[in-house]
């Protein structure tokens, strides 16, 4: 028998997450580009983020051509990548972030990649459109709160908490985003009894 799954966020009923939307709305327009096995990952926090940014946009897909990305991120606003500093052979050059860009957040939009970070890199290799973005690097990395999925190196954070460590840099108000990293506590926390011994 199939388990009731919740019509708003998408989950089983039994670890429905709607109790834990924050709504907090961003400034910049916030595109996440879900990997395809991140959808029913119990531990993902995209769909939290998403349902909690009025406005946002949840695409799923790992590779995507410039079309399809150009319909996603037409030229009305700068689009900027959340991503750190890489140099992987092969790839395009990221544009010149212009930091004037970042004066006025309504013209701005975040791309966010939502997988592991193995299989963001492959996202990344697959679309020299979004290795070609201009990007943003968090400038102080917070230290992650999310005890239920495993780092594999320092400073590597949930989707949920690098998108609001970067809107709260844009922004100049980390407060503004402490309600929704509350929430994700206790999301966290709520998956945790999940978890066998």
């Amino acid at each position: 028998m199939a388990r009731a799954v919740c019509a708003n966020c998408q989950r089983p009923q039994v670890s429905c997450i709607c109790r834990f939307v924050t709504p907090t709305p961003s400034a910049c327009e916030v595109l996440i580009l879900q990997h395809p096995l991140e959808v029913h990952h119990a531990k993902n926090s995209a769909r939290l983020l998403h349902l909690s940014l009025p406005g946002s946009r949840l695409v799923v897909g790992e590779a995507w051509d410039d079309t399809a990305l150009q319909a996603l991120m037409p030229d009305d606003k700068t689009t900027v990548l959340l991503y750190p500093p890489t140099a992987y052979e092969g790839h395009a050059l990221p544009a010149v972030l212009d930091p004037a860009h970042l004066r006025d957040l309504h013209t701005l939009r975040l791309v966010v990649l939502d997988a592991t970070w193995r299989k963001s890199r492959k996202m990344l290799h697959l679309s020299a459109a979004l290795q070609g973005l201009p990007r943003l690097a968090l400038d102080d990395v917070p230290e992650s709160r999310y005890a239920i999925r495993k780092a594999h190196a320092p400073g590597q954070l949930s989707t949920l908490e690098a998108t609001c460590a970067a809107l709260a840099q844009l922004e100049g108000d980390a407060a503004r985003w402490r309600p929704l990293l509350a929430a994700f506590d206790g999301f966290v926390v709520q998956q945790q009894t999940f978890i066998p011994n």
